[in-house]
């Protein structure tokens, strides 16, 4: 209890440290990411309605000395600008604070929904109808093609990571899944030295997410397929509510993760999971112990369980405004609710503004 009051004190330090930007105020942290704290923030009016800014975003900041790891994670979004499964970026701004610090600042798409995480929290250890498991599922896949497909591997890919924003469309209000925190996202088969990681920035806690790859070499550099494997991971979260994991302890994980990397094993699924045949086949493709077995993103859209999904959709859907989802209740229902280079096409180059005491850019 002491060790949380400290932490949350240590954040609303860093929150008056940073201060607000040029155009906006700075809100309470609504999530944590690999790169720090995530903060609300609201654009000071009336001059949000002369931008292009929506009301409310999403904001990483970290002093300028310090900010490697966000202005990285500013030029891999560069790349996915057209796709509508990756959350947006609205650009950066570096300021001045009140106490005479360089700022750097990451602007964000906000996901009025949460996370994946808090959805799946909220069904209390049940998971999702499975109509639902696919039509997330489908989101987030087109998301990993976009990246893959770029030459980037996201290595973080969870359901606290994905947020959910809320969609118009022909049958009404809809939910998507939308991948967010790039901050430890790499080019596929870049060189060991550029992939170290500060260790501030390595990823902590259980081995929930782990690879059994990298269990057996924990130097391995990740590729496409380790994205692959944690999709399986969210997948089986999504339709049982639990972890593959539920129950087990850190060092049980780390041995039959180190089995199955070694060749000497598949991963077993807890005996009362109940999946559809269909969905079972995704998982299967999802958990091929041998990285290089696993279905790549691509081929897992082309699988029954996700075929056919949001492809004509697209044409009528339209993000829901900020002002609309305050008007609305923005936490999703499931489906119990009424109704080989870098992909130059979601390349956008950046357009820098100066204004007052800031310099800011679009991503």
């Amino acid at each position: 209890m002491v060790l949380m009051k400290r932490k949350h004190e240590e954040l609303e330090i860093r929150k008056s440290v940073y201060g607000d930007g040029n155009k906006w105020f700075r809100g309470s942290i609504i999530r944590k990411s690999s790169s720090g704290p995530v903060y609300l923030v609201t654009l000071k009016k009336p001059r949000w309605r002369l931008t292009h800014l929506p009301v409310l975003m999403a904001v990483k900041s970290a002093e300028v000395s310090d900010s490697a790891l966000l202005q990285r994670e500013t030029l891999v979004l560069r790349n996915f600008h057209a796709c509508p499964y990756i959350y947006r970026c609205f650009g950066e701004e570096v300021f001045t604070s009140d106490r005479n610090r360089m700022v750097y600042n990451l602007l964000l798409e906000y996901g009025p929904g949460g996370t994946l995480a808090d959805v799946i929290k909220k069904t209390g250890g049940n998971g999702f109808p499975e109509s639902d498991v696919r039509r997330y599922t489908r989101y987030i896949l087109e998301g990993l093609d976009c990246v893959h497909s770029a030459g980037y591997v996201h290595r973080a890919l969870k359901p606290e990571n994905i947020i959910i924003v809320p969609i118009i469309t022909s049958s009404g209000t809809e939910y998507i899944a939308k991948i967010g925190d790039f901050g430890l996202a790499k080019k596929s088969k870049q060189a060991r030295k550029i992939l170290t990681m500060p260790k501030s920035y390595k990823l902590r806690g259980s081995l929930q997410y782990s690879l059994p790859e990298t269990v057996v070499d924990k130097g391995l550099q990740q590729e496409p397929p380790s994205d692959v494997w944690a999709l399986g991971l969210i997948v089986f979260e999504m339709s049982t509510g639990k972890s593959v994991w539920d129950g087990k302890q850190d060092s049980e994980v780390e041995d039959i993760l180190s089995e199955i990397g070694k060749g000497h094993g598949v991963l077993k699924l807890p005996g009362e999971t109940e999946v559809s045949e269909e969905a079972m086949d995704f998982l299967k493709g999802c958990f091929a112990g041998k990285a290089t077995d696993r279905l790549t993103a691509q081929m897992l859209l082309d699988l029954p369980f996700v075929a056919g999904l949001g492809k004509d959709s697209g044409e009528d859907e339209e993000e829901l405004s900020v002002e609309d989802s305050e008007e609305k209740d923005c936490s999703p229902s499931l489906s119990y609710h009424e109704t080989d280079d870098e992909l130059s096409s979601y390349c956008h180059a950046p357009t820098t503004y100066v204004t007052q005491g800031a310099v800011w850019a679009i991503c």
